[in-house]
């Protein structure tokens, strides 16, 4: 996921706040907030009605999977459109609200930027520009700290095959570790910023160091295929080289991983997330009764 800038983001917030309709709620004072989904479309990147569906169409069976009434979010509808020449036809369009939206958003792509935003911009209730921009930041960490999971279980797999077993793996990470880290071990990162020896460093490490540390990860992948690397030691090597290498170019830019402050636990903010879609079903108004 990109990460966006402020005003990148008060842009986006400008063009969907602009598609947002408000109805009456059944004899209650306030309104509800509704989304058609064809205006919705185009802001999410859809060229074609029909890919548009589908996503609605997940976004209905996770709804149906956590058991919500699908007519308090969800209402096929039609609506005449002009075709030129005066004349006009019916087309079926669907209204959606906050909570629906969100979850088309989520069954989405995310490295798409219309998508990444809108993810955040109907998760948050006031839709505050920098609120959108905190939730973005968080998904970006989230998303980083897992493509360093899944680059280091390629690893282990790649050097399991080359005559490296668990412990071997075990020591090629942490020699990497000392050589991003300035000379610093994992054990002593752990113990500068404050973080229980059995937890993952990489869990409490800011985005820009977990990043750093992929890519070192994904360089001694590539090498070690084709190169055809085998036996610890030349694999270890590599793996410093590519820290080293990482470690300097950050230094470039004035930048000591060592040095950056610790990030809030990576587990504590996974479990919001996946706290965060029942409050945001419990607090989205619901469609008026047909």
């Amino acid at each position: 996921m990109k990460i966006m800038d402020i005003q990148r983001i008060h842009q986006l917030k400008s063009v969907f706040d602009t598609v947002v309709h408000h109805i009456n709620n059944d004899g209650e004072s306030d309104q509800v907030e509704v989304w058609f989904a064809r205006e919705l479309q185009e802001l999410l990147g859809y060229a074609r009605w029909e890919n548009f569906t589908v996503a609605i169409n997940r976004a209905i069976d996770s709804c149906k999977a956590q058991k919500i009434n699908l007519d308090d979010h969800f209402r096929e509808v039609t609506k005449m459109i002009g075709i030129g020449k005066g004349g006009k036809r019916e087309i079926t369009d669907v209204l959606l609200t906050r909570y629906a939206c969100y979850l088309i958003a989520q069954n989405g792509d995310p490295k798409k930027e219309e998508i990444a935003f809108a993810q955040s911009y109907f998760a948050v209730q006031t839709r505050k520009a920098e609120l959108i921009e905190e939730r973005l930041n968080l998904l970006s960490r989230l998303e980083t700290r897992d493509k360093l999971r899944v680059s280091e279980k390629q690893l282990s797999q790649n050097i399991y095959e080359r005559g490296v077993d668990d412990k071997g793996f075990g020591r090629i990470r942490s020699k990497g570790d000392t050589a991003l880290f300035g000379g610093h071990t994992t054990e002593d990162m752990k113990n500068r910023l404050g973080i229980k020896s059995q937890r993952p460093l990489a869990d409490f490490l800011p985005t820009l160091t977990v990043a750093a540390k992929n890519l070192a990860v994904e360089m001694t992948n590539y090498n070690v295929e084709n190169k055809d690397l085998f036996g610890e030691g030349f694999i270890t090597a590599e793996h410093i080289q590519n820290n080293t290498s990482v470690r300097d170019m950050l230094g470039k830019r004035g930048i000591k991983p060592e040095e950056l402050p610790p990030s809030e636990d990576i587990k504590k903010l996974e479990r919001h997330v996946v706290s965060e879609q029942k409050k945001i079903e419990k607090a989205t108004k619901k469609l008026p009764k047909k």
